[in-house]
């Protein structure tokens, strides 16, 4: 779909997208997208990249591999991850760069 095509508000597309705004909405999943974002890692790396235990990081994990968010690859014992797209990862730039202008601390925009 190209970014400059008008949604109507009762689209179909609304509940999905806020589907995707609720898998979004933790903390953890965020840390997890911006992780992914320099590429694909194990579950222990990502474990220790966002601070959180194995096993809460595979549950979180799963949630955003059925949501479509990430994708696997295995190696022998090993389970890589990584995006499935890099649209999750803009979704969360997005939101940071909000939560700086709400803040009051992102650089000015030339309209």
């Amino acid at each position: 779909m190209n970014a400059d095509m008008q949604i109507d508000v009762d689209s179909p597309y609304v509940e999905l997208a806020v589907e995707v705004f609720s898998m979004l909405a933790d903390a953890t999943r965020v840390r997890l997208i911006l992780a992914l974002g320099n590429g694909e890692m194990p579950v222990n790396a990502l474990a220790e990249t966002v601070g959180k235990p194995a096993a809460a990081v595979s549950q979180h994990l799963a949630k955003m591999r059925l949501g479509g968010m990430v994708t696997t690859r295995q190696e022998g014992t090993k389970v890589y991850y990584r995006l499935q797209n890099d649209h999750a990862r803009e979704l969360v730039m997005d939101a940071i760069h909000q939560a700086e202008h709400a803040l009051g601390t992102a650089p000015g925009h030339i309209v």
